[in-house]
């Protein structure tokens, strides 16, 4: 049998900082069947992109929204990434069963601004915060952070993007 739903455009935030680690959010605990693993609740920003809008774009409203960061350069980016959502039998208006998995594209982008400008827990652009905390972490390490079903992805984005960590 062959999943003939679509997948999700999505883009994916690598934000480096002058050390060369990225910025990744713990995710607020239940915050729905995504996290299905305790202590794999980590991962880097990242989020839908809306009909017609630019990808950079969509990378830098949902870094802002997530996380309040504006101070960031461009660095690079990759091709798209695909990923499956697990098995999910929960209300239909979720995106999970909507959508077969999601469809990435990576920004790497450095961080410009000082710590204090990051804040994951205020709400922004009606969106409802998604991180309850936040951590530089080595590229590197954050695939064995987040849920098994996305490690793939993870992996090939800290192979891609090792040029600009430490």
């Amino acid at each position: 049998m062959t999943n003939e739903k679509p997948y999700r455009p999505n883009v994916g935030i690598a934000l480096f900082n002058a050390d060369g680690r990225v910025l990744i959010g713990h995710r607020f605990k239940g915050d729905g069947p995504e996290i299905i693993l305790p202590g794999l609740d980590w991962q880097m920003p990242q989020g839908g992109v809306d009909e017609g809008e630019n990808l950079r774009d969509a990378a830098m409203r949902e870094l802002w929204e997530e996380t309040n960061v504006v101070s960031a350069d461009y660095l690079g980016e990759t091709d798209w990434f695909t990923y499956e959502f697990p098995p999910y039998d929960g209300p239909q208006t979720h995106r999970l069963a909507k959508f077969r998995g999601q469809r990435q594209k990576w920004f790497a982008l450095r961080f410009t601004g000082r710590d204090e400008e990051i804040d994951p827990l205020t709400p922004r652009n009606g969106q409802p915060a998604e991180f309850d905390a936040w951590r530089w972490e080595r590229l590197d390490r954050v695939a064995d952070l987040v849920v098994p079903f996305r490690r793939d992805v993870y992996r090939a984005v800290a192979e891609q993007f090792a040029t600009f960590g430490n």
